[in-house]
């Protein structure tokens, strides 16, 4: 692997690893890393170009991600992990547990979405307007480049067909906000399709990790202790 990760690490038992959202960082976990390391080994790397993990040289995709993943446990030795994903998080949890069901305990989706179709078009044509804005200006500008390949990630990115959840074999839980940017129906069919699956709805939007993040971390903690 082409790159280190930065990333928290707190508490002991059985490892729990925190997979951020897009331009974001392990940061965005502070209400949940404290509370869930009660009970767990918890780690929330940044994801390659994220935070304060470096971009590498490799192609910027969530396959590339998932690849990552694989690559700090096996540096970690953490051969079997409860995964837990926010928005693009959820979407390198989903691929990672399809590939690798084997080392996946737990896993929680959070906002995950199977395609850009998943996406409210309010949410979504406002991103797509920005990457191709981005993408006319990145030869020109290194911050155009660096925003085309971060909104290039929520434009064509993670094009997992509904089939290939049948492939993830760990107990799942589906959870997103009831004013999520995520169509519900969307959401719904994520869990339908998922064998082994659990789909709540907390009050919230997108973020409801960040927002509502007792409501949210009693959800994820029944769903692990059950």
């Amino acid at each position: 692997m082409d790159i280190e990760h930065y990333y928290v690490e707190k508490g002991t038992g059985r490892p729990l690893i925190l997979l951020h959202g897009n331009g974001e960082s392990s940061d965005y976990f502070k209400g949940q890393i404290g509370a869930f390391a009660e009970e767990y080994h918890v780690y929330a790397p940044d994801t390659r170009g994220h935070g304060r993990t470096p971009r590498g040289k490799t192609p910027f995709t969530i396959r590339q991600f998932a690849d990552d993943l694989l690559g700090f446990m096996d540096g970690h030795r953490i051969g079997k992990a409860h995964l837990l994903g926010f928005s693009d998080g959820a979407n390198i949890a989903m691929v990672f547990a399809i590939g690798h069901p084997d080392r996946v305990d737990r896993l929680i989706l959070n906002g995950a979405n199977l395609n850009a179709g998943g996406v409210k078009r309010s949410t979504q044509i406002p991103i797509e307007i920005g990457y191709w804005i981005a993408r006319a200006f990145s030869g020109k500008s290194e911050s155009a480049g660096r925003n085309a390949e971060m909104l290039g990630l929520m434009v064509n990115e993670p094009n997992v067909a509904p089939a290939e959840l049948a492939g993830i074999r760990a107990k799942t839980l589906v959870i997103a906000g009831t004013r999520d940017m995520i169509r519900e129906t969307h959401t719904r069919m994520i869990a339908e399709q998922i064998p082994n699956s659990k789909l709540v709805f907390v009050k919230g939007n997108h973020f409801i990790a960040n927002r509502h993040p007792a409501e949210f971390n009693r959800a994820v903690l029944d769903f692990l202790r059950s």
